[in-house]
């Protein structure tokens, strides 16, 4: 994210970016180079430097905010580290029994799903629709799984069952707890996010060096805009990959863009298979299939009828084949099944999923992730990834590594714009260089994007009049000097 803002014209031995003070020397005296990128140069670096300056503080919040969201992980075995841990006992109760013992503590909520402890120190999960909790959240209770005592009840938020401390992060990330109002926020700095780290990459590998090492490795030397250009670039260089990928998994469950994404995937086949659990073939397969932030199957009541029970149902999911530790058990609403669901993000995947009928035990339907169409599991994998639940620590640690280092570069971005005042940004007019064989396609490729991007696309219709204006001013003020 170069804030990049050249004071003084171009010279002809070095491009704007590489102009060094007086004290400095020039890393080389190479003639200019013309073509393709000298005409696009001028443009990216009028666009870069107003993106950067504009929606630079959306996307230090955002930083800001994963940062904390990454190390919220780890934070939660800390905080809650008595709910979540317990002595290894010699035997487990069965879990209908552990079911019996939260519906005591809590006779009001419903119970809706049951995590068993995936480790021998671990708690069982029971989830419950619970009127006192916010909506899309349900109330879990840990329950020891060798003797049965509770350890505490919760607020669980999500696939990932988010505590209270990492969901009210999550929050502050996604709309700053300001509901829909706030997601624009965050849609803005994720439809940015990728054209201001790619324009600063195109940049960075556009500068003349002396050798390729400056490239990747950050000048050493005294204090000047030259060294904090050189830390700025190599750093981008090495987060860039990253970044986009953070841009393009956070816009699919974007508000606006999100819904674009999710139109072309579904016209491209890669939809998100569902497992049918109805009980009733004839009445239409039911969507058991848990979204990015979506919380449990909620309000549903217990099937009438004969019920084989919970632990019953877990052995017939696991004789067909569901056989992670790591499951998720959604019990049975009416007219539907049991259904168990892996949930082991580690590599390689565990996310296999079955149906099964209460009565008697017998497999409605079992749904495989290497059946999931090749977008579908990129998109899981993608959403996985970025909410840190993919690859668990090593996840996590590359998160803060990235939002550390996206937030360095806009530090960087804003000093070097303050190490070269009175700046000011690349003349108006750089499209004027780009010939029209090439300014055409990349309006009417720029139109696509901000269509099926809205937000990127009507900040740069708000960057254009802006920039509009402020030459009109800038046309009137001279006009009015020359006649003065």
């Amino acid at each position: 994210m170069t804030i990049d803002d050249p004071a003084r014209p171009e010279t002809p031995a070095i491009p704007e970016t590489t102009e060094a003070p007086p004290s400095e020397t020039p890393e080389t005296t190479a003639p200019r180079r013309t073509g393709t990128w000298s005409a696009l140069r001028p443009l990216v670096l009028r666009l870069h430097f107003y993106a950067g300056v504009l929606i630079a503080p959306f996307l230090l919040v955002a930083a800001a905010s994963g940062l904390l969201y990454a190390l919220s992980f780890q934070a939660e075995k800390v905080i809650y580290a008595h709910e979540l841990e317990v002595p290894v006992g010699d035997t487990t109760l069965p879990l209908s029994q552990q079911v019996n013992i939260a519906r005591k503590v809590n006779p009001n909520g419903t119970v809706t799903a049951v995590w068993p402890g995936a480790e021998p120190d671990a708690t069982t999960r029971v989830l419950m629709a619970d009127p006192d909790v916010p909506e899309g959240t349900s109330l879990a209770v840990f329950v020891d799984p060798y003797t049965g005592d509770v350890r505490g009840q919760l607020p669980s938020f999500g696939s990932s069952g988010a505590l209270p401390l990492r969901t009210w992060i999550d929050g502050l990330h996604a709309d700053l707890h300001l509901g829909e109002l706030g997601r624009n926020y965050s849609e803005l700095a994720a439809s940015w996010l990728w054209v201001i780290a790619l324009g600063g990459l195109l940049l960075w590998l556009g500068r003349r060096r002396k050798n390729r090492r400056a490239l990747f490795v950050p000048e050493g030397g005294p204090k000047s805009r030259r060294r904090t250009l050189s830390w700025h670039g190599s750093v981008g260089l090495w987060a860039v990959t990253g970044l986009v990928l953070l841009s393009a998994t956070g816009l699919t469950w974007s508000r606006y863009a999100g819904e674009n994404i999710g139109t072309v995937q579904d016209g491209l086949g890669g939809a998100t298979p569902t497992l049918t659990a109805t009980l009733d073939a004839g009445a239409g397969a039911g969507s058991e299939h848990e979204g990015h932030g979506g919380g449990h199957q909620q309000g549903g009541t217990t099937a009438k009828g004969p019920d084989i029970g919970l632990d019953k149902a877990v052995e017939a999911a696991r004789a067909a084949g569901i056989d992670s530790p790591r499951i998720s058990v959604v019990l049975p609403a009416e007219g539907k099944g049991y259904v168990v669901k892996e949930t082991d993000t580690q590599f390689p995947l565990e996310l296999d999923s079955a149906a099964v009928n209460p009565a008697d035990g017998t497999v409605i339907d079992r749904l495989a992730f290497a059946d999931y169409p090749l977008l579908a599991k990129l998109t899981r994998i993608g959403i996985d990834a970025h909410t840190g639940v993919f690859l668990g620590l090593f996840n996590q640690l590359a998160l803060a590594a990235l939002a550390l280092s996206l937030i360095l570069l806009i530090l960087w971005g804003y000093r070097m714009w303050w190490q070269r005042r009175p700046g000011r940004p690349v003349a108006r007019g750089a499209w004027r260089k780009v010939p029209v064989t090439m300014l055409l396609p990349l309006a009417a490729v720029t139109a696509v994007v901000g269509w099926f991007v809205p937000m990127l696309g009507l900040s740069l219709l708000l960057f254009l009049a802006v920039d509009l204006t402020l030459a009109l001013v800038a046309k009137l003020r001279a006009r009015s000097t020359r006649t003065t």
